[in-house]
């Protein structure tokens, strides 16, 4: 029983306490801790979107290419959110899949191109997640083991193990671990199963969305889904002229994204952070401005500069552009801030959680990118806030002022480098030496 001394005190302390307070109601003292709580008090769900083969050509409200697809769903996040003009990933979707994962380089995973496997023993982003349900709905094009997203710490796995379906209207379903063929649109398919677990779940949740779309084949998707028109179905037609086919796939995933955020709860809806983002630049056959041969797969812009746009809980920067530089890595460490997880030191992952509120500058000074080759010879760049690096697997080089050249027509060493170029020539090729040895 406590001492008429200590109930004594602590009426003493209790009433010093209030009368030294602006809050004086029970109603205010509850707002004050609501106003004042962590991100731990209500975590929020995290929705990651991934866009296959979307580059910035493809991609409204981007300067880059002339000939957009209708994406309302897209735009009406980049209003309300935050949309991002600098960040890097890999110019082959496996390598990026796998840094986005691991928040690791290339150079460390061994994922540096497709076909290659993740070993199963690496540690992922969901590992640091133990208060979150996971999924990852779609594409994984990391291994051939249907079993491997699941065994590797991922709640719950559904979608293409490979890197394309051979026909969107007929495909190999994988859904922990047992195979069925599917012959619903995939893209509608995947949105199914992406609505059927998100209301299954009861706790906070970080939904891994790994849309196909726009990969090919090129093809015409559900006429209610794009805005192309009445486009031919014979594979001559398609071949003959592409990018409708193209831009007809992304306007369908953009409607399918519509149809996952209304199928949400508002509840849901306002307490999800959704991050889309696109894993490499897209196809040379549908490349709009980008030369043909610096398009998908390579590590000019159009193979490595990818959209990204975020928006939803806790974002308060509405309808920016932001110019900070990042890397398809930094999304592991930025997921767990947002999470109310630590940060993971043992990965090249630079979280740029505070940008998405305040307006300074993110935390990278340097992105890197990288592709191997079957005979396992690289391309390597790097870059600063304006200035791009670029080693090529048989030794040559090029080095452009992104600000001045951001179609990297005028390669800077063809010609003597100023003292200045020079000093960022060996800063930049400094860097990308310690980044791969």
């Amino acid at each position: 029983m406590k001492s008429l001394l200590s109930i004594f005190t602590y009426s003493v302390m209790t009433l010093f306490i209030f009368s030294c307070s602006s809050k004086t109601t029970a109603e205010e003292i509850t707002e004050e801790i609501a106003d004042n709580g962590t991100e731990d008090d209500n975590p929020p769900n995290i929705l990651l979107i991934i866009a296959d083969d979307m580059g910035l050509d493809a991609t409204p409200n981007y300067p880059i290419g002339s000939i957009k697809p209708n994406m309302p769903n897209l735009e009406g996040l980049m209003a309300n959110g935050i949309k991002f003009n600098n960040v890097w990933a890999n110019p082959l979707c496996s390598p990026t899949r796998a840094t986005m994962l691991t928040g690791k380089y290339g150079t460390q995973t061994g994922i540096t191109r497709v076909a290659q496997t993740l070993v199963s023993s690496e540690h992922i982003l969901q590992n640091d997640m133990s208060n979150y349900n996971t999924a990852l709905i779609g594409k994984w094009h990391l291994s051939t083991d249907a079993s491997q997203p699941t065994t590797m710490g991922i709640d719950y796995f559904a979608g293409i193990l490979n890197g394309t379906v051979q026909d969107y209207y007929n495909w190999s379903l994988v859904e922990n671990s047992n195979s069925a063929t599917s012959t619903e649109y995939v893209t509608s398919k995947l949105t199914d199963l992406s609505i059927d677990w998100v209301n299954a779940q009861d706790d906070p949740w970080f939904l891994w969305l790994a849309y196909n779309a726009p990969h090919t084949p090129f093809h015409v998707p559900p006429s209610n889904l794009h805005s192309q028109g009445d486009l031919p179905i014979d594979q001559a037609s398609i071949d003959a002229n592409p990018l409708p086919y193209f831009l007809a796939a992304l306007e369908a995933m953009d409607s399918e994204i519509g149809r996952l955020l209304g199928a949400m709860s508002a509840e849901v809806r306002d307490n999800t952070v959704i991050i889309f983002i696109g894993d490499n630049g897209s196809p040379n056959q549908v490349a709009q401005e980008y030369d043909r041969s610096r398009a998908k797969g390579s590590i000019y812009q159009g193979g490595i500069n990818v959209p990204m746009v975020l928006s939803g809980q806790g974002i308060t920067r509405t309808n920016i552009e932001e110019n900070s530089i990042i890397n398809a890595t930094d999304l592991y460490n930025t997921i767990l801030e947002l999470s109310g997880n630590s940060t993971n030191s043992n990965t090249d992952s630079k979280s740029f959680k505070n940008v998405l509120t305040d307006s300074g500058v993110g935390s990278r000074e340097y992105a890197f990118s990288e592709v191997s080759y079957n005979d396992d010879t690289l391309d390597y760049t790097v870059r600063s806030a304006t200035y791009k690096y670029m080693l090529f697997r048989n030794g040559t080089e090029a080095l452009y002022n992104l600000d001045l050249d951001p179609l990297e027509i005028t390669n800077l060493l063809d010609n003597a480098l100023s003292e200045a170029e020079m000093e960022i020539y060996n800063e930049l090729t400094s860097e990308l030496q310690e980044i791969v040895n």
